[in-house]
């Protein structure tokens, strides 16, 4: 009997001893869950988060909210349990997150720097939006390409083959849309004479150019800054386009409700996915909101994962997200998912 019950005890003392280890041993998953929303209209820290100088602004009596994913980056068998069989979290592959070969630390880095070109895409399409127009100039010519002896720095190219030059990343898109080789209509602006010039695409990194290096300039008479730490990723894009927007119109985009979102955004202001969907709407109905904007192309995603009480609105650009606004405030019928 003292044998068997010495047999015993060790059995279980080194069963312990495993399960210690075991729950004690990083697994290669991470943990997403609501991560903090912050009202694009309000101040995080003492300072407003969407800064404007040379120009009166309005106040709203509503609420702007990004929203955000907290990820848990060293995960546990014990907080890995959790996540699994937690409604408001999800556990997922490491590599979804931090890619191989890339540290935690580059990986921040990287998403520093997408919220700071989220940043400046806001700012261009809500300015767009607001009737300041983007002008795209030529910054040098390539000597011996394309363009050389037809284009000139200073020329503004307002089109290709009649379609209007947008933005920079317009005028690449259709100079892209033809083969290497094809002869292009551009349409340019010289001080304040326009014309037309033809000039034939050359192949050059794979890709079709016309030779020449640019320059997106949007003049308007006030400087905007947008200043919030802490936050990465492109996804507050929409929802800072909205806040610019509402700084600078005097009309309340809110009509008094709270209103969260997310969806990044481009110079032409389309609205592009997000990951985290669920996390995020998660977070929004914690922060009390009335209406989610939800990128069209994570509607699925949300239907899958919805909020009691929680209107979700599919919107593929910043026009749309204004007319949702607009119905919300009016009693209309915004589009849902």
């Amino acid at each position: 009997m003292r044998r068997r019950g010495v047999t015993v005890l060790l059995g279980a003392l080194l069963t312990a001893l495993l399960s210690v280890g075991v729950l004690s041993v990083p697994l290669p998953y991470v943990v997403l869950g609501p991560g903090p929303t912050v009202n694009t209209l309000g101040s995080e820290d003492g300072k407003e988060v969407i800064q404007v100088t040379g120009r009166s602004t309005s106040t709203s009596a509503g609420q702007l909210r990004l929203t955000t994913v907290g990820v848990q980056p060293t995960v546990r068998l014990r907080s890995a349990l959790a996540g699994w069989f937690s409604s408001d979290e999800a556990v997922v592959p490491r590599e979804l997150v931090y890619p191989p070969g890339q540290s935690q630390e580059e990986v921040e880095k990287r998403n520093t720097e997408d919220f700071q070109n989220s940043q400046t895409s806001a700012e261009t399409a809500a300015l767009r939006e607001l009737g300041y127009p983007i002008k795209v100039l030529v910054k040098a010519v390539t000597a011996g390409g394309p363009s050389a002896d037809v284009l000139r720095p200073d020329d503004v190219l307002t089109s290709v083959d009649g379609v209007p030059v947008t933005s920079a990343a317009k005028l690449t898109e259709l100079i892209r849309s033809k083969p290497a080789g094809t002869a292009l209509r551009i349409g340019y602006t010289r001080g304040d004479t326009p014309g037309t010039a033809t000039v034939t695409s050359q192949e050059q990194d794979g890709r079709p150019r016309i030779g020449v290096e640019i320059d997106q300039q949007q003049p308007h008479p006030f400087t905007l800054k947008i200043d919030l730490g802490d936050i990465g990723g492109p996804s507050a894009g929409l929802m800072f386009s909205l806040g610019i927007i509402d700084k600078l119109e005097p009309a309340d985009l809110t009509g008094g409700k709270i209103i969260a979102g997310t969806g990044t955004i481009d110079d032409e202001g389309r609205v592009g996915p997000i990951g985290g969907i669920a996390q995020k709407l998660v977070g929004a109905k914690e922060a009390g909101a009335n209406a989610f904007l939800v990128p069209a192309d994570n509607c699925a995603e949300a239907v899958r994962n919805p909020q009691p009480g929680l209107p979700m609105l599919k919107v593929a650009t910043l026009d749309e997200a204004l007319k949702a606004l607009e119905a919300l405030r009016t009693g209309g019928q915004p589009t849902r998912c």
